[in-house]
């Protein structure tokens, strides 16, 4: 039988950490808004910090490194292991065996997850994050989705079109794709705006070099070298990144604006802060994915600057709903911060233009599509049950005794019996 529109199918999502990065925060959300699966969380071990505190989760298995896609032969040897102990760990897990589709909800725990479903016909669907690239993913991690993540994957969800694009060639004929964007929890984020103080410019992205937390740094302290306007940034070092956030510190330090520069760590509210923010800026070193920074700022009103490369300008209209730059261009990025400075007006017209962006869909709305898509997959990849039917042919019966009678029967039908006459 067929998983109708309305049917609630059982499905297995699968976490690789539980530190609260943005695909992890992703999933948090859409867990909490979906009604329309019965959702199973599988986790191979709880970090530390758990952005998945107070949901039901089954934890088995072995904790996953992080620097997966870079390190040394001995670094690369452990996270293999790792991966392989977590694909046998999942793939004999209870709430997968009675599963009707396996999610992947990163990279990491899309590797593990192919593993364990090779050689099954269980539905595997994968969230893609990142830009299917060497650059984004690293050598080790390039190759596995590849090699065997994508050929296996029976469906994939992007956060942008250009994330698609990356991995079209690697997926198997007939995989189902959808472009959705990740839960942001958008209905959350239209607040008054708060326009009193000094002008204050933020990022909303975890610290990372390729984030653009140094560019962004580079540009306030060339637009605003003195004065008393302020400089954001709102997210945690994860990832073996503590070390950027101390290069940041000096670095304001060097510039003469540590006293302006306000290093605000992971913000679990975030919507009094984009609303006291009067221009944000998301500016990562490579092309983004789609950062949910860049929705959460949208829906917020908040006047948008992004680099003019990847996701981003698939939502951003420059001069419409916000200013798109040269990617990686210091110089530009100071010029736009100075030009909505000096504009207070400009930053009011885009700031109103971005609450309006159409396709901003708060978290039910976007768990719904995803609950189609969902079942969708199930159905194409459901086993179909052969039904062995007897061909009904309409026998001319001789006039001969029965067993000539049964014996063309017999003939017709492909069958054999011996035929006895008594």
């Amino acid at each position: 039988m067929d998983v109708s529109r309305s049917a609630s199918p059982h499905i297995v999502h699968l976490a690789h950490t539980t530190v609260a990065g943005g695909a992890e925060l992703a999933l948090r959300r859409l867990l909490d808004a979906e009604s329309g699966w019965q959702a199973s969380l599988l986790i191979p071990a709880e970090e530390d910090e758990n952005v998945f505190e107070g949901m039901s989760t089954s934890t088995r298995g072995v904790r996953q490194v992080s620097g997966g896609s870079s390190g040394g032969p001995l670094r690369m040897l452990n996270v293999m292991t790792r991966l392989v102990i977590q694909a046998a760990a999942t793939r004999w897990h209870p709430v997968v065996r009675h599963s009707d589709l396996v999610v992947a909800n990163s990279t990491r725990s899309a590797a593990y997850g192919a593993l364990a479903a090779l050689g099954t016909r269980r539905p595997f669907v994968v969230h893609l994050r990142d830009h299917i690239t060497p650059e984004a993913l690293g050598a080790f991690g390039y190759r596995m989705m590849t090699k065997l993540v994508l050929p296996r994957a029976d469906g994939v969800v992007a956060n942008a079109n250009g994330t698609l694009d990356t991995a079209r060639e690697f997926l198997r004929e007939g995989a189902a794709t959808a472009v959705i964007p990740s839960p942001s929890g958008l209905g959350r984020f239209r607040l008054p705006r708060n326009t009193a103080g000094p002008l204050r410019i933020g990022m909303l992205a975890r610290l990372d070099p390729w984030k653009g937390q140094m560019a962004l740094l580079e540009a306030f302290a060339q637009t605003f070298p003195d004065g008393d306007a302020q400089l954001d940034f709102a997210g945690a070092a994860l990832f073996e990144h503590t070390d950027f956030a101390m290069e940041l510190r000096e670095r304001a330090q060097q510039l003469g604006i540590a006293d302006r520069v306000n290093m605000l760590g992971h913000v679990d509210d975030i919507a009094p802060l984009l609303a006291s923010w009067d221009i944000a800026v998301q500016y990562s070193q490579r092309a983004e994915p789609m950062g949910q920074n860049v929705l959460q700022c949208l829906a917020a009103g908040t006047t948008l600057v992004v680099a003019d490369e990847g996701g981003p300008v698939e939502w951003v209209r420059d001069g419409h709903n916000g200013l798109r730059v040269t990617p990686r261009d210091t110089d530009a990025l100071a010029a736009a911060l100075h030009r909505l400075a000096e504009r207070p007006a400009l930053r009011v017209r885009l700031g109103i233009a971005a609450a309006q962006t159409p396709g901003l869909l708060d978290d039910a709305e976007i768990a719904a599509v995803h609950a189609d898509f969902y079942r969708d997959v199930i159905n194409v990849n459901r086993p179909v049950v052969p039904v062995v039917r007897v061909p009904i042919v309409p026998l001319q019966v001789p006039s001969v005794e029965a067993p000539s009678a049964l014996a063309a029967f017999h003939a017709v039908t492909g069958t054999a019996a011996a035929a006895r006459t008594s």
